[in-house]
């Protein structure tokens, strides 16, 4: 008969410094953790990034760390949801820098313009959204995204997203009937 598994008693083994008593916690949880952070994040890569610094952050922090339930999992996914926070802010903060930046076009060295693929008033209008909006727009109407798991990736509630949303298009909108633009895909409801 398979004997269960008992996370405490790793924990206790663990917290002593054996390596594969956290081992196995890893191997109990990792899946679950990765998941969670890949719901949070942008990219594999930057879920990956999450599920390891939690999994660091449980070793590192090992005597301080409370179990809820006789599990580490609670406490994990609570730091794989702070790193991604904090992993969403310093991406943020890239982007508005590299926003920032004189685009070249890598034929002719010329700072970039938008071209005739690229609608001159809706860049404008796109980069007069804040980011979050911005994102928000970006994630529903082009990637397909839910309101709702948009919401998650920029670290707000499913109700401020679907308000925040409505309320970009309005704008979008707005700046573009000033220039007579009319784009259909803005005109639609929440998913």
């Amino acid at each position: 008969m398979e004997e269960r598994w008992n996370e405490l008693g790793a924990w206790e083994r663990a917290r002593q410094h054996d390596a594969r008593a956290f081992a196995s916690i890893f191997d109990h949880h990792e899946g679950r953790v990765f998941r969670h952070s890949l719901h949070l994040t942008e990219s594999r890569h930057d879920a990956e990034d999450v599920t390891a610094g939690s999994f660091f952050e449980l070793w590192r922090r090992r005597e301080a760390v409370r179990l809820v339930g006789g599990s580490t999992l609670p406490w994990l996914l609570v730091t794989a949801t702070n790193l991604s926070r904090n992993n969403r802010r310093a991406l943020r903060r890239y982007r508005s820098v590299l926003d920032r930046l004189p685009r070249a076009d890598s034929e002719t060295g010329a700072l970039f313009e938008p071209s005739f693929e690229v609608d001159r008033d809706l860049y404008s209008a796109m980069r007069s959204l804040n980011s979050v909006d911005g994102s928000l727009l970006i994630l529903t109407a082009i990637e397909g995204l839910s309101v709702k798991d948009a919401a998650g990736v920029v670290g707000i509630s499913d109700g401020a997203g679907r308000v925040r949303l409505h309320r970009a298009k309005e704008r979008l909108r707005d700046q573009l009937q000033q220039h007579g633009e009319h784009i259909p895909a803005l005109t639609g409801g929440n998913k």
